[in-house]
């Protein structure tokens, strides 16, 4: 960080001690560090607003596999996004239930386009768009 510019906060005190519990909780070194996450997750968030932005992320689906053509709907609906699923991965969560957590990569439009189909299909019993980004405008 060799452009570290310093500036200043000013925080209710309940504020701040409230802030400083959750650094504590989640094992911040300083406040600073806090702060700094804090906004890359906002400019990470921002990044989804632009449909057409090039960003990354996961999405998280859990279902019953015996649920009759679940599986085959699922991959027949990956295999038409192949520009936009990166890997999966596949957990058998019990003997009926399974997770499957797709990688994601390209424009925002797309990635929650295949994100609504694949959690709409009838037997999905959850699923979670998980937003991230490709990292190159973070520091």
């Amino acid at each position: 960080m060799s452009n570290v510019l310093r500036f200043g906060v000013s925080l209710d005190a309940g504020l701040l001690e409230k802030f400083d519990k959750l650094c504590e909780k989640r094992q911040y070194q300083t406040r600073s560090e806090a702060i700094r996450d804090l906004i890359r997750r906002d400019l990470v968030e921002e990044e989804w607003s632009d449909l057409d932005q090039e960003v990354t992320g996961t999405l998280t689906l859990v279902y019953n596999h015996h649920h009759s053509d679940l599986s085959r709907k699922m991959t027949d609906i990956q295999h038409q996004a192949l520009d936009i699923v990166v890997s999966t991965l596949h957990v058998h969560i019990d003997a009926h239930n399974c997770m499957e957590v797709l990688i994601l990569r390209g424009p925002v439009k797309d990635i929650k386009e295949i994100g609504e189909r694949l959690t709409s299909i009838r037997g999905i019993k959850h699923g979670n768009l998980s937003f991230s980004t490709t990292g190159k405008d973070l520091t």
